[in-house]
């Protein structure tokens, strides 16, 4: 069964959202959506990810609520700097981080999280060194961004993934 089946999770959420999407349940929907999840299955299979475990779900909880806080004081302070309420002199820039997370889907967590939060953005990721290339809208100092990244995110990263 997992030959035709590799996801069944991916395939049934595929599943569901195309028929979402269309507002139908209808049987050609049905079928073409059987189609589209079974396709999209073997798909996943020939990227042969690695296996992912998660350790813990205290970490995901807490790591969500930061996120989500963080996000909201974000958009807060971009839109403040749009909307000039903030008069300062602003100062974009790059910063550099230097990783203990090596693992690829706390990686991509991560860039997610960077990416997601407004006035940041991941540029690059090192493998060789471990060094995290970031660039910030409103950057006042570099060396609160590294304790954010380091300890906010990728301390609970660790947590979950390692």
């Amino acid at each position: 069964m997992r030959s035709i089946v590799p996801f069944p999770l991916a395939s049934a959420a595929l599943i569901v959202l195309w028929l979402l999407l269309n507002q139908s349940f209808s049987p050609g929907h049905l079928l073409l959506g059987s189609v589209v999840a079974l396709v999209g299955g073997w798909l996943l299979a020939a990227l042969e990810l690695p296996k992912g475990r998660l350790r813990r779900l205290s970490p995901i909880v807490r790591l969500a609520g930061l996120v989500t806080a963080d996000i909201v004081r974000s958009n807060i302070a971009v839109a403040q700097i749009v909307l000039g309420i903030r008069e300062r002199d602003r100062a974009s820039g790059f910063v550099r981080i230097p990783l203990d997370l090596r693992q690829p889907y706390g990686l991509a967590i991560l860039a997610c999280i960077i990416t997601s939060t407004p006035g940041t953005l991941w540029v690059s990721f090192d493998e060789a060194t471990g060094t995290l290339t970031i660039h910030v809208l409103d950057l006042i100092d570099e060396s609160e961004w590294i304790r954010t990244i380091k300890g906010r995110y990728e301390r609970l990263l660790l947590e979950i993934c390692a």
